[in-house]
């Protein structure tokens, strides 16, 4: 599809600063820009690449002031990055979807699927499951008995969902993700030995969630592990059973939240960050990678670093005096020696 610079500009409501009869073809990274293509610039660390870069278009934000020349058009927006993702979002939703069900797959009689679904082949669709319109189910998924999914989800091949869990609407659940597998449960008796506790709950997905690959999401002991609107968890994020996360959190790949603690909306977890169990993490709180949360956050918009986890200005004071400790170990010896030197020099 070829696009000109004025078509574009009236997409993303932005002004063109350069030619409005410039077309693009095709996107780029502004570091390989190509002529016919588009690209971005939002990030400050990339600027020195937009006087160089061989990219036909270049969208960037009102705020961006050129120190030189910039041989490609502009196109100014309130923020760069938002406009890419739309323009983006727009390129994927002209694509033809796959509609149909494919064979050899399972869908129970008791089953109900929407209008426009596709179905892949070797899919499993369980009794009493609900599927809602413009559903894609991928190759190697598996549906369990009662499960109900709303409208306008995408469930990547080899999903995994099983009884009784939620999805809402305008979800995507990409490859090998798990949703309602056993929440961690187990007693200890007098022998050492652990007996499984029944994990009886569900999963309920609100409405606008993503959940990378192989994350795992498992099922309540009682009631329900919850992930209100807007949740976006990366890859390889393990949620244990009665978790609650609140609307528009989100959560970076490898890090792990623990039993029954309730997350508050608008946060923001780094890589590896892990949260105990029973806790409660107040709104918008921000963790660093590898943050350690061991109690409950009570301050909203705290920001987080270190395990156990304190706030992150005081952090990285700490670790500047981490950093400087063996110097300053070497310095108290040397006090040490001096001390003990004065203290003979001193004796009657």
């Amino acid at each position: 599809m070829e696009l000109s610079a004025k078509q574009i500009a009236e997409l993303i409501h932005g002004e063109i600063v350069g030619n409005p009869d410039v077309t693009i073809s095709n996107v780029s990274k502004i570091e390989d820009g190509k002529p016919g293509t588009i690209t971005f610039l939002s990030n400050t660390k990339y600027t020195h690449y937009i006087y160089e870069t061989k990219a036909s278009l270049v969208i960037v934000n009102n705020s961006f002031v050129p120190e030189k020349k910039v041989n490609a058009t502009m196109i100014r927006v309130p923020d760069a990055y938002t406009a890419v993702a739309t323009l983006m979002q727009m390129y994927v939703d002209s694509q033809p979807r796959k509609t149909g069900i494919e064979q050899p797959s399972f869908i129970s009689k008791t089953a109900t699927i929407g209008d426009f679904a596709y179905i892949g082949a070797f899919v499993y669709i369980g009794e009493n499951v609900k599927i809602g319109n413009n559903v894609s189910i991928y190759p190697h998924t598996y549906i369990g008995d009662n499960v109900t999914i709303g409208d306008n989800n995408i469930l990547y091949a080899g999903v995994k969902i099983y009884q009784d869990c939620v999805v809402g609407n305008n979800c995507i659940l990409h490859a090998g993700s798990v949703m309602g597998s056993d929440g961690f449960g187990f007693a200890p008796n007098e022998n050492n030995e652990y007996t499984k506790i029944p994990q009886l709950g569900n999963v309920v997905m609100e409405d606008n969630c993503e959940i990378g690959a192989n994350t795992a999401i498992d099922r309540a002991t009682m009631g329900s592990t919850v992930l209100k609107k807007g949740v976006k968890l990366d890859n390889f994020v393990q949620i244990a059973h009665n978790v609650e996360i609140g609307e528009n959190t989100v959560i970076a790949a490898m890090s792990g939240v623990a039993g029954s603690t309730v997350i508050g909306k608008n946060c923001m977890f780094g890589g590896h960050a892990g949260v105990v169990g029973h806790l409660t993490v107040a709104d918008g709180v921000k963790m660093g990678a590898y943050t350690g949360i061991a109690s409950s956050v009570k301050e909203e918009g705290a920001v987080m670093r270190g395990t156990p986890a304190f706030e992150a200005r005081a952090f990285t004071r700490s670790w500047i005096s981490l950093k400087n400790l063996p110097d300053l170990v070497k310095e108290v010896r040397v006090l040490k020696q001096e001390i003990e030197k004065l203290k003979g020099e001193t004796k009657p």
